[in-house]
């Protein structure tokens, strides 16, 4: 295949696993959000920073140094394979001997069981990076797919049946331990490589050159972005973290989806045109007018339906979930043009400048968590918006210095498809604040609405990001 080939099919593929699995987890989360309380779901939330500190550690930035190296050895895979299962058993033992701790600073003494075989899923994880990194290199994300879609399958199904039962939290628990083991048995199935004895440190010094850097980066966003959970859970209470992280679930999943179906395509993609900055600029800004054009319209639109949506999907007793999400949604809007920005500096090999900007953006996140802790939750989301824009801004401009592609220009491609998304949020909202009927029909109609105002003001301006996506989706419709 061709590397246009390869790039269609992996886009269509990418786009099939984001909206298939991460479909599947929403639909399993709504379930289990009826069958459980908002405690266990905070419950699972305080770990999160710790067991997600811990993975950070595993992959050490490996499995991206191995995508972006043109010619990677057996060498090369062989040893970031007994780094990171090395690694995996440390930190293991680490959280083990640590989770009376953990314990007491949240004052929950059900977290010590659950640390300790949560834990686990370090190891196991530790087993998959390496597959994980071929697969995504050769732009196989079918086979990707195909595992995601079973293990979640499987996991939701099981977790279901044990929160029915009565297990509570370790219904949560057991859905993610079998998960990761589902996914790692298959990724050994149906992917050919095997380890073998060899560990060369020239490798090891080579890769952890580029990953460190990414490393360090990363283990700084792991440890902020989780730092939330951290202080809802210590000075609030595990109901109201429950119901921080059922609206970040909400909220996560067109940003999240979008930027996941781009990521894992532009990446290794862009990569090979890291040569070529004529090329690399203009796949960039196809990739960011079409895909902001996508993220603005339904982060906004979920904002606009949220409280029927919540209503609709978990029940009353979520209520309090409404005001996050909708903040939120503003929060998680800039996500996918985050990464974006910050995957051109890995493409040029950037990773120290990468790691820069990560420990200023960091160091802003400080005061919207002293915010937070002092005035409260939806403060601190506030906080998170204004951090958003600022991060975007210092992405944007060193990543358009590398490509000739300044921010100004950036905002002037965005602009039309973030016009077009507030105009509609607003004409679907405002008539929910004078509607009182049944939450589903609510939703319903609003959702309508937006469809078609969305269609005929697209149509009617000619918007660019809608006639390219429009073009992509018939041709793909035609050829079936």
């Amino acid at each position: 295949m061709t590397l246009v080939d390869k790039t269609i099919s992996g886009l269509t593929w990418s786009f099939i696993d984001n909206f298939l699995n991460n479909g599947l987890t929403f639909i399993i989360g709504i379930i289990l959000a009826r069958l459980l309380e908002p405690k266990e779901f905070g419950l699972i939330g305080m770990i999160m920073i710790f067991i997600a500190v811990a993975q950070s550690f595993v992959d050490s930035g490996f499995s991206q140094a191995l995508i972006r190296k043109k010619d990677c050895t057996e060498k090369d895979y062989n040893t970031v394979f007994y780094f990171n299962i090395l690694v995996s058993v440390i930190f293991y033992i680490i959280l083990f001997f640590s989770a009376g701790l953990i314990s007491s600073f949240f004052n929950q003494v059900e977290l010590i069981n659950i640390i300790k075989v949560m834990g686990l899923s370090v190891i196991l994880n530790g087993f998959g990076i390496v597959q994980g990194a071929q697969l995504t290199k050769e732009i196989d994300i079918k086979t990707q797919t195909k595992i995601s879609a079973i293990a979640n399958t499987a996991s939701g199904l099981l977790s279901i049946y044990l929160a029915y039962i009565g297990f509570g939290v370790w219904s949560l628990v057991w859905r993610s331990m079998s998960n990761n083991l589902i996914r790692i048995i298959l990724l050994w199935m149906w992917h050919k490589w095997r380890p073998k004895l060899i560990f060369s440190i020239q490798s090891f010094k080579e890769l952890f050159g580029f990953g460190s850097k990414l490393l360090a980066s990363g283990l700084l966003n792991t440890i902020f972005e989780n730092l939330y959970y951290l202080v809802i859970g210590k000075y609030f209470s595990a109901q109201q973290l429950g119901y921080y992280t059922r609206a970040l679930t909400f909220a996560s999943l067109p940003s999240l989806n979008i930027n996941g179906v781009v990521q894992r395509v532009s990446y290794p993609v862009l990569s090979k045109l890291q040569d070529d900055n004529k090329l690399l600029q203009t796949g960039f800004k196809k990739l960011i007018k079409n895909t902001m054009f996508i993220t603005f319209i339904l982060m906004m639109i979920m904002a606009a339906v949220a409280k029927p949506l919540i209503l609709t999907l978990i029940g009353q007793k979520w209520i309090q979930a409404v005001i996050y999400l909708q903040l939120l949604c503003f929060s998680l809007m800039l996500y996918p043009l985050h990464s974006l920005n910050l995957n051109v500096l890995n493409v040029k090999g950037r990773s120290d400048l990468f790691l820069k900007l990560e420990i200023i953006k960091k160091i802003l996140v400080i005061p919207v968590i002293l915010v937070g802790i002092i005035w409260g939750i939806i403060p601190m989301i506030l906080g998170m918006i204004i951090h958003s824009f600022i991060c975007y801004f210092l992405n944007s401009r060193y990543a358009g210095l590398m490509i000739d592609y300044s921010v100004i220009e950036q905002i002037k491609d965005i602009t039309p498809g973030f016009i077009l998304a507030g105009t509609v949020a607003i004409i679907i909202f405002i008539p929910s604040l004078f509607i009182n009927t049944i939450p589903i029909i609510l939703l319903t109609g609003q959702l309508l609405l937006a469809a078609l105002l969305v269609l005929t003001i697209s149509e009617m301006t000619k918007l660019e990001p809608y006639l390219e996506i429009k073009e992509i989706v018939l041709e793909k419709f035609l050829r079936r």
